[in-house]
């Protein structure tokens, strides 16, 4: 399996989650320290055609995440966040907040990346978005498109990290 080839695979069977899963052809230490590097992020965060400005990344619990992600359109999405569980090179969670700018805030939820050493230098990563209820989800799906934008940063993240392999 080409990890380079291989889809993201989305699971929406639980109404309160939003699961994407992975493989990336690289190891795991690189693919998190994507995740948790701002000078990294920046490259990849983000649906296709979107940019990410970092006002702050402190990775480590209690830290603070303050991101504002700018769509192609000129629409800026302004994020926050607490980092609740910071594991190298396993695990990468913040409570996440954000919304359209001047809007009330919408999205509100739990995000969880794990990281998962495979065979072949490969990493599973898995994004498990958590909400407080199916219409709190159901929102966020139709309002901020989601699964496909996650879908979109995941494969840019695939992307980034195999640039990365091969510059190192």
């Amino acid at each position: 399996m080409h990890g380079n080839r291989t889809s993201v695979v989305e699971d929406l069977s639980n109404e309160l989650e939003i699961v994407l899963t992975r493989v990336f052809d690289a190891p795991r230490e690189m693919v998190f320290d994507a995740c948790a590097d701002p000078k990294q992020v920046v490259q990849w965060w983000g649906p296709n055609g979107f940019t990410t400005t970092i006002a702050e990344m402190d990775v480590r619990v209690g830290g603070r995440w303050i991101h504002t992600m700018h769509g192609p359109d000129g629409t800026d999405y302004p994020n926050f966040g607490v980092f609740t569980q910071v594991k190298r090179p396993e695990v990468l969670a913040h409570r996440h907040g954000g919304s359209r700018k001047g809007e009330v805030q919408e999205a509100d939820f739990e995000s969880t990346w794990t990281f998962e050493e495979l065979p072949g230098n490969q990493t599973l990563v898995t994004l498990r978005n958590v909400f407080a209820s199916v219409e709190a989800r159901d929102a966020v799906i139709r309002k901020y498109h989601a699964v496909e934008g996650g879908k979109q940063t995941m494969e840019r993240l695939a992307d980034f990290v195999a640039k990365k392999g091969v510059a190192a």
